[in-house]
């Protein structure tokens, strides 16, 4: 078997579809020799801001001198960006051999009443036999998809992140933020302090969920909170209240001033760990938060015309979406480049980002839960007044929009982490990438 047969062979899970719960991971788990069980974890759940929230805690552990696992979903760029050590990929080789070890064990459990394991289950097994054998210090974990249920949710971590919890999934977590924060809320383990910038009824759920457990829980705004200074294209400054440490002119590279919220999410969570034993320094978090990459959020990919990416997929993120570029770009006319999938709310998506928009150009994600593009032109046609393309392709939809554009025009791709990653590729062919 080599990689690509080892990818095949994972992406072709992905037709015995999404089947929520842990029976089918706890026994892939077993098999394995339970490797998530010789790991410490900081565990991040939520709606939005997950994976900013996982890369600034990540880079800071690894400039306080640890090894760091990474696991996140989905990947921009390639498919070993999704389990790391200290920023280097699982090398494809390593990938086809755990593949080669996980296979037998999936047709195994396939075989009994359990049921095929999940692309995700198996991609998760993988990367926690991985890391076992890698021995980081500690893996900074992403959940999947909601997380009382998610696969990840087989471990006891050492502290708990929850982000933001607002609708999303609705098919498959509930059609209340209460219904999905109780998903979230799955994460939350006994005893083990919980850090949140969520709110409203969200909060309370999560509340209820701390006290049956004795978790600990830290809110943002509240036991601690973040100030933005200022900030350009180039980044963005803020002062850090914490649980126990205050730090000023904080820089962060990441734009958008959400960022700075996952930013104190992550420095909350990093104060919490001090107590685990992980001893991180001033200057250590300081040139973490610094040196983070969270590709395909905000990015800037060209400055004339000014090009940037965001994996905008959800409303509650383009709500953020608008904020941002309205405090942060200084354009004469946006154009927009919108690929959504289909089981988004795509209308209220439309009502909330369309007002800045001047030029649509709509085209699909390479993803099967694509929304169709007709049937995003037609609802868009009716919201806004600009004109409104269709491209099959999103090579084809972002050399138009390029085409279209003339400094000092903003070019805007969003909609879905699918599309992002394809654009970018496609702009960095194009040579087109700051230096």
């Amino acid at each position: 078997m080599d990689y690509e047969e080892a990818l095949s062979w994972i992406h072709g899970i992905s037709r015995f579809g999404m089947n929520m719960g842990l029976k089918r991971i706890e026994t892939l788990m077993h098999y394995l020799g339970d490797p998530h069980r010789k790991l410490k974890f900081l565990h991040i759940g939520g709606t939005n801001g997950k994976g900013s929230t996982a890369a600034f805690a990540a880079a800071a552990l690894e400039a306080g001198g640890y090894r760091v696992g990474l696991y996140t979903s989905p990947y921009l760029v390639q498919f070993t960006n999704r389990m790391s050590i200290n920023g280097i990929d699982i090398p494809r080789e390593r990938l086809v051999e755990l593949v080669g070890r996980v296979k037998p064990l999936v047709e195994k459990i396939s075989a009994s009443d359990a049921g095929h394991p999940t692309e995700f289950e198996v991609v998760t097994a993988i990367a926690f036999t991985y890391f076992a054998e890698e021995a980081p210090d500690i893996v900074v974990l992403e959940v999947g998809l909601g997380g009382r249920l998610d696969a990840t949710n087989v471990v006891q971590p050492l502290v708990t992140v929850i982000t933001t919890v607002s609708l999303e999934h609705t098919q498959v977590l509930g059609n209340t933020v209460e219904e999905i924060a109780r998903e979230k809320a799955g994460i939350i383990k006994e005893g083990v302090p919980v850090v949140t910038m969520a709110g409203g009824g969200a909060l309370e759920v999560l509340e209820d969920t701390c006290r049956h457990r004795n978790a600990p829980l830290y809110r943002l705004g509240v036991q601690f909170g973040a100030e933005k200074i200022n900030g350009s294209i180039k980044g963005q400054s803020f002062n850090y209240k914490g649980l126990y440490r205050d730090y000023s002119d904080m820089y962060i590279p990441l734009l958008g001033s959400y960022q700075v919220d996952n930013a104190a999410l992550s420095l909350a969570a990093l104060e919490l760990l001090t107590e685990k034993g992980f001893s991180l320094s001033e200057q250590s978090v300081r040139s973490g938060l610094a040196a983070t990459e969270w590709p395909g959020r905000l990015e800037v990919m060209r400055r004339s015309p000014l090009v940037v990416l965001d994996g905008a997929h959800n409303l509650e993120a383009f709500r953020e979406l608008r904020r941002s570029v309205e405090s942060t770009f200084t354009y004469r006319r946006l154009i927009l480049v919108l690929g959504v999938l289909g089981d988004k709310a795509m209308e209220s998506i439309l009502q909330e980002i369309l007002p800045l928009v001047d030029v649509l150009v709509v085209t699909a994600p390479n993803s099967p839960r694509a929304a169709d593009p007709a049937d995003v032109k037609e609802i868009a046609s009716k919201l806004m007044p600009g004109t409104v393309y269709i491209r099959k392709s999103i090579p084809e939809a972002v050399a138009l929009a390029l085409s279209l554009a003339r400094a000092p025009d903003l070019v805007l791709v969003a909609g879905s982490l699918y599309l992002i990653s394809d654009a970018r590729h496609y702009l960095k062919s194009l040579a087109a990438v700051l230096p």
